[in-house]
């Protein structure tokens, strides 16, 4: 047992840390420029769609990209592929800093952002797989799962305070440092890994993979904007849809496939992976919502906005970091099904929310939600990551991830499409306004920004255009609360019948 335990570094504990950091970097940048948008919009002469692909452009080309990238760690090294994808992410955040000066500009560096990203994020993982021992793989996975957690609240925090004591810049600049900290601290410590056994690179998977997640992202992500009848939104499922098949034939026919299709035969693979996905598809579904409740409905700016958020983090940490010993004791299924339980009833209490309701309530709510995307996160990783062997450690991790945003996508695509189509029916126009009907239909924030223009101008249908946005805004997101709670009951349904007990997998 010490020859096995010696080839597993001192100083894991600590790399585990750098992985972490890296890791929150990555997560943080998904969601910063939220915040900004509105200040990035004055400054560089942005439109909506211009505004819309300044937040795109980094989700797909990071989503599109994960699994080539995980398997390029895994060809080349892992520690380089990490430091690479810290670099590019660190060069071009200053770039945009300092010398951006239009939107193309930033679409294009946030592109690029990704792409680093995309090295960076399989790496964390896989290399945390193969520094710890089986016996401590679950507890510094549960780390590394809460540290995604959090990673996407955090990104709210820095995006506010960002705009609200500098400007859109200082949301780009603030990734410098840390990334310069966490590549000269893991070019110390962090252990050279890679498959030894040199295999190829499965160049036409690895195209058809980009295609496949690429094609996928897009028609999520654009189709709440373009409508999901749009031919742009639809080509973008065909293509998806077509390019999988295609994946998938190539896959079983390759000597070296990038990602073998027997990973999926393992239940632990295939419902971990079904698992993640729900949950994020809840985080990000809720977290979209809750910006716009807690700036436009209860009138908070975007920085006491995000600070509200951390009831949810709180909730998670410990969750995600102590779930080992819980599956220890209860079994992975129970922990998982249990999370995703915990999930459901937060969504389900979320649903008697409304606009006198005290930040208390609310905030026991996050904490809720907090602990069951923890239990749910970290042992549904774990579950994933120890399906599969050490050689493939960075595609495992790159499908863990691309789980992550795909689930994702979807939730702020499916959560926000409900919240309009709800808004969109119930919203009562004062006559006075019929002239901008259409934008106030089409967008929350339009509805309340004519409400006060027309309050300043002395118009007092203002104020009950307002009111009635509120209200429509809050019956639409009880609505794809609702939704996203019966997934999550779902969701753990599933993971209770299908996924194997460990005890009962070693058994058989």
């Amino acid at each position: 047992m010490d020859d096995l335990e010696s080839k597993y570094p001192d100083n894991r504990w600590l790399i585990l840390g750098v992985m972490s950091l890296s890791l929150v970097i990555v997560m943080l940048n998904n969601v910063t420029l939220n915040v900004a948008l509105p200040n990035l919009s004055t400054s560089l002469g942005a439109d909506n769609s211009e505004l819309q692909w300044i937040m795109d452009a980094y989700a797909l080309v990071f989503g599109g990209t994960l699994l080539v990238m995980g398997a390029l760690g895994d060809r080349f090294g892992r520690k380089g592929a990490l430091q690479i994808g810290l670099l590019i992410v660190g060069t071009a955040s200053a770039w945009t800093a300092f010398f951006a000066d239009s939107s193309t500009d930033v679409i294009v560096a946030r592109g690029i952002m990704g792409l680093g990203a995309a090295l960076v994020m399989p790496s964390t993982l896989s290399v945390v797989l193969v520094v710890f021992p089986p016996k401590e793989r679950g507890k510094a996975i549960g780390i590394w799962a809460a540290m995604a957690g959090i990673g996407a609240p955090i990104g709210l925090l820095v995006g506010g305070w960002a705009v609200e004591n500098y400007d859109w810049e200082m949301a780009f600049l603030i990734n410098v440092p840390i990334i310069l900290i966490a590549l000269v601290v893991g070019a110390i410590i962090v252990p050279r890994s890679k498959d030894e056994e040199q295999r190829p690179l499965d160049g036409g998977g690895a195209v058809l993979s980009i295609l496949v997640l690429g094609s996928l992202l897009y028609g999520i992500i654009e189709g709440p904007s373009l409508g999901w009848t749009n031919s742009w939104v639809l080509g973008a499922f065909a293509i998806s849809l077509i390019t999988t098949l295609l994946f998938v034939y190539s896959q079983k026919k390759s000597e070296f496939p990038l990602l073998p299709l027997e990973f999926f035969k393992d239940r632990r693979f295939s419902i971990g992976l079904v698992a993640i996905s729900m949950a994020f598809f809840v985080m990000f579904s809720f977290m979209f919502m809750q910006m716009l409740h807690f700036q436009l409905v209860r009138g908070h700016s975007p920085l006491s906005a995000a600070i509200r958020f951390f009831p949810l983090p709180i909730g998670l940490m410990p969750a995600a970091a102590n779930s080992d010993r819980l599956v220890a004791k209860f079994g992975r299924p129970n922990v998982i099904a249990t999370g995703l339980c915990l999930v459901a009833v937060g969504l389900f209490l979320f649903t008697q929310v409304n606009i006198e309701t005290s930040y208390a309530q609310i905030a026991a709510t996050f904490f809720l939600l907090g602990l069951g995307i923890g239990l749910t996160m970290a042992p549904s990783t774990t579950a994933v990551m120890d399906s599969i062997p050490e050689s493939k450690a960075g595609v495992g991790s790159a499908t863990n991830d691309s789980s992550r945003e795909v689930g994702g996508a979807l939730g702020i695509a499916i959560g926000g499409s409900i919240l309009n189509e709800i808004y969109q029916s119930t919203i009562v126009i004062p006559a006075s306004a019929s002239a901008q009907a259409s934008i106030i239909q089409e967008s929350f924030p339009a509805a309340m920004t004519v409400g006060q223009q027309m309050l300043a101008a002395g118009n007092s249908d203002g104020a009950l255009l307002i009111a009635s946005a509120r209200e429509s805004f809050i019956e639409g997101m009880v609505g794809a609360c609702v939704i996203a709670a019966i997934i999550a009951v779902l969701a753990a349904i599933i993971v209770k019948l299908k996924m194997p007990d460990d005890e009962k997998l070693n058994e058989e």
